[in-house]
């Protein structure tokens, strides 16, 4: 028997170890085999060489993911031991997306973000919907950046409509790109977390990373690229519709959007919608769903998220049981 000590720097062990250890405790609960105690800032394993490998490889991840969100729930530790059923020692092989800066290991945190990484390598066109928080642009750029660096795809393009901007953006100070460059900076969060500082400036100077308005998509084909579509459920029906036969050889395409966050004015439909309406029997194209459960922002937002569907599935059963009493009036 082998024993192993991991020894815990700089974390609040309390919000690692989770209340009553629950984190730990799952954790041995999944390694019957092996011994795992926690005493103070020390975690100890006992058990056969190969299974404490994978141990110290798993908790490896859960640090790393303190450290970039700031938290960690039984809910995070279930999806690392046990994404879709599948075991963790299978779930976790290749799941690197890419490798970020300083260290920074960059790889799907939910089940639903395991399926829009496998849904971008087997189809060209996908579809991420799902609310805010749910990682859905953050992996949509790493999937990017790394077909970039393997050479699959000569350039990157990211685009977004900029409804928010509205009649407002003309009172915005600077030039065009200096007033949209607040409603791209999630975009440029997620690169800067994957590009050197360098690099990353010099692929913007020479358009291999080009980051744009949605209008400046009419009139060109885009091929040799990663094309991502941001905050798609602010395009009209026009606009998607260019966006989508923009596409051209060897062109992969993720469409993001959140269905429940439409800015467009009052009766214009959105874009997204209809697209996904139009194009659910076309073969190749992949649609993978995001919900509450796939948020890796602050605890609150996902209880936000479930007070607000609630609400929606409380209004739409209040409108169901009216219309029921007016067909029977």
């Amino acid at each position: 028997m082998v024993e192993k000590v991991i020894t815990l720097e700089n974390v609040p062990l309390a919000e690692f170890l989770g209340a009553g250890n629950e984190n730990i405790r799952q954790i041995a609960q999944a390694f019957p085999q092996s011994k795992i105690v926690s005493r103070g800032n020390e975690i100890r394993i006992q058990g056969g060489a190969p299974e404490i490998l994978r141990i110290n490889d798993l908790i490896n991840l859960l640090l790393e993911h303190f450290d970039r969100f700031g938290h960690l729930t039984p809910e995070n530790v279930k999806d690392y031991l046990d994404i879709e059923g599948i075991p963790f020692e299978e779930a976790s092989r290749d799941q690197v997306i890419v490798f970020g800066n300083k260290g920074l290991v960059i790889k799907p945190k939910s089940a639903n973000q395991r399926k829009l990484v496998e849904a971008a390598m087997s189809n060209d066109l996908v579809f991420a919907l799902g609310p805010a928080g749910t990682g859905k642009t953050y992996i949509a750029v790493a999937l990017a950046v790394r077909a970039l660096k393997n050479r699959e795809v000569k350039r990157i393009i990211i685009t977004r409509p900029a409804v928010e901007a509205g009649e407002n953006l003309g009172f915005l100070p600077g030039d065009l790109q200096e007033k949209l460059d607040p409603y791209l900076r999630p975009i440029y969060d997620a690169l800067q977390d994957m590009v050197p500082p360098e690099k990353l400036k010099y692929y913007q100077e020479t358009r291999v990373i080009e980051i744009a308005p949605l209008a400046y998509m009419r009139g060109r084909t885009l091929h040799d690229a990663f094309v991502l579509l941001d905050e798609a459920q602010n395009t009209t029906s026009e606009q998607i519709k260019m966006f989508l036969t923009r596409m051209g050889p060897n062109s992969k395409v993720i469409i993001t959007g959140d269905q429940t966050q439409v800015d467009l004015p009052v009766r214009q439909k959105s874009g997204l919608a209809e697209a996904l309406k139009i194009l659910k029997n076309v073969k190749g194209i992949g649609v993978v769903s995001l919900s509450g459960k796939d948020v890796i922002r602050h605890k609150l937002v996902k209880a936000i998220i479930e007070a607000y569907e609630k609400d929606q599935e409380d209004r739409d059963q209040q409108r169901y049981e009216a219309n029921s009493r007016k067909g029977n009036g």
